[in-house]
């Protein structure tokens, strides 16, 4: 089965022929994961690159206490895995199905070999680990100087750019999110999660029904922020 067609959406591989497409696309191997599966977990060894052909995928940090932070919410078109089949280092992060999903891996020699003869494919993975430092930097700026309120609606602001599909009543974002995965990818307790989703639901700037967050007013949600 051909996924060039796939292969042609992954930012990654953008811009490439349907001749190289093709040959990329006789290398992958499709693996399928339950909901709540772990794909791979910080520190294994990392032998392949993850592209999502149906599903979501989670990309977490971990403690040993159990605290999460999610770093990303991935869907199709989206791949992951990439940096440690780049410095031979273990997994940085753990990446954990959402729901029933299934990707498609690239194994390392094969990724290697692909980018020795695609120099255009080596500038968008270094165009993509550009965006990942600026999305950690990020990250760590919210963390630091931005108070529960503020980085509530960054994270909804970039779920809505990033993944947010236009209906009648504003910017729905797809994935479902419970509470306390949105607690999870602000790095904020649930408690407190809950207390600015109630407040903007009020305020009319946002409904949350059934895990869907709709943005009914997201010009007037970005004046939340600096």
């Amino acid at each position: 089965m051909s996924h060039a067609a796939l292969l042609s959406e992954v930012s990654l591989f953008a811009g490439l022929e349907d001749e190289a497409l093709e040959s990329l696309s006789a290398l992958l191997r499709p693996r399928r994961f339950a909901r709540g599966e772990v794909v791979f977990h910080q520190g294994d060894v990392g032998t392949s690159l993850f592209i999502i052909r149906r599903g979501e995928i989670d990309i977490r940090l971990s403690s040993p206490d159990g605290k999460e932070v999610i770093l990303s919410l991935l869907g199709r078109g989206d791949f992951f895995g990439e940096l440690a089949l780049l410095d031979g280092e273990p997994r940085s992060t753990d990446a954990v199905a959402r729901e029933e999903s299934e990707l498609l891996t690239l194994q390392r020699e094969d990724f290697r070999r692909f980018l020795e003869t695609r120099p255009g494919v080596s500038l968008g993975l270094l165009a993509t680990l550009s965006q990942m430092v600026r999305h950690v930097t990020q990250l760590v700026h919210d963390t630091h100087f931005l108070d529960a309120r503020e980085r509530l609606v960054r994270v909804l602001l970039d779920l809505g750019r990033e993944q947010g599909v236009q209906g009648p009543g504003g910017v729905v974002i797809p994935c479902n999110l419970t509470q306390t995965d949105l607690a999870n990818l602000c790095g904020l307790t649930r408690e407190s999660t809950n207390k600015w989703l109630r407040f903007y639901v009020r305020e009319g700037l946002l409904s949350y029904e059934g895990g869907v967050i709709t943005l009914v007013h997201p010009e007037r949600l970005g004046r939340e922020t600096p």
